[in-house]
């Protein structure tokens, strides 16, 4: 079994949902002859042919209401948008059709489609290629959103995402696109939506993160345990909706909890974490909750992007501010 990076295990992902299920369909610019942008599609289209796997026009509208309109009438659509930054065009129909549809028409409607996006900062993109705008997709009513940050939690929650009854945004942190490889096992079996994953157990710390911000983390937590500092890991991986209950069971064993992720401060999932945190778990947390972030600027280009990006010094440093607190 050879190990594979996280933009082919979405590859992997893809092509046994098309195996499996004659109602997936893939669909999006140059996701066919090319195989997208980062070839995360690549080779399915010679494989299941053009109308399994098809290229469209640039219209990142167009895209959206054909996948919404494909679901509602039985199918399985996974819609590529080439980056997160060019979404914004779909958000009428993202918000107004595929969120409501099951609302609107008391459950007779369902809208089981799958919007993938590229996201995040890192590869030296212009800013409307960095974006890391997640907050607002979990604000919407009626929406999953899912960020994968390994390889094999990338299959298991591509194959989840695409069975899912419900319109799932799928955010997949590019800077990680291929930094590590890992054994996937291809035998079509999914992870489960909306729960954390714990990375790694400790005692002292939690640390909750998502995207490509993990791979930051874990190597915070792996100085800190060079410093005698136990640090538990959490990757919350669906931000919406959200699982407290794994984040609230780890603080209450750890009792400190900084988070961690590269999006803006202002408004963002990050902040929704803390505000359950005070609201559910404030008798057990021993000192402020800490948040290491992004800035509430436009990710500044190419020399600047990783003076934007939280480093592991921010994390360790914002860990010592919270164990020295009282």
């Amino acid at each position: 079994m050879a190990e594979i990076t996280l933009v082919e295990a979405v590859n992997l992902a893809l092509a046994r949902a098309l195996q499996d299920d004659p109602n997936v369909i893939v669909f999006g610019e140059d996701v066919g002859a090319n195989g997208g942008v980062f070839r995360a599609t690549e080779g399915l289209q010679a494989r299941f042919g053009h109308e399994r796997v098809m290229d469209t026009p640039l219209a990142e509208t167009v895209l959206a209401g054909m996948a919404i309109g494909m679901a509602a009438q039985g199918m399985r659509p996974v819609v590529e948008m080439q980056f997160m930054g060019f979404i914004y065009s779909a958000i009428d129909q993202i918000i107004n059709h595929a969120g409501r549809l099951r609302n609107r028409t008391r459950g007779r409607i369902t809208v089981p489609m799958v919007m993938r996006a590229p996201f995040g900062g890192g590869i030296h993109a212009p800013e409307h290629h960095s974006e890391s705008t997640e907050a607002m997709f979990a604000h919407m009513p009626g929406i999953r959103v899912v960020i994968p940050t390994s390889p094999a939690r990338a299959y298991g929650l591509m194959l989840a995402a695409i069975r899912d009854p419900d319109p799932v945004i799928f955010l997949e942190p590019k800077r990680i696109y291929r930094m590590v490889k890992q054994e996937v096992i291809d035998d079509g079996e999914a992870l489960p939506l909306d729960v954390c994953f714990q990375l790694r157990d400790g005692s002292d710390v939690t640390l909750v993160t998502w995207g490509a911000m993990v791979h930051e983390t874990l190597q915070a937590a792996d100085r800190l345990a060079e410093q005698g500092i136990s640090a538990e890991v959490i990757d919350v991986a669906t931000i919406k909706p959200l699982d407290m209950d794994t984040i609230l069971a780890s603080v209450a064993k750890t009792g400190r909890c900084v988070i961690v992720h590269e999006a803006a401060r202002t408004c963002s999932v990050g902040a929704e974490i803390a505000a359950n945190l005070a609201e559910h778990g404030l008798m057990n947390l021993f000192a402020p909750v800490m948040r290491v972030s992004g800035y509430d600027t436009i990710m500044p280009m190419f020399r600047m992007e990783y003076d934007y990006l939280p480093s592991v010094e921010r994390i360790l440093s914002a860990v010592h501010k919270t164990l020295e607190a009282s």
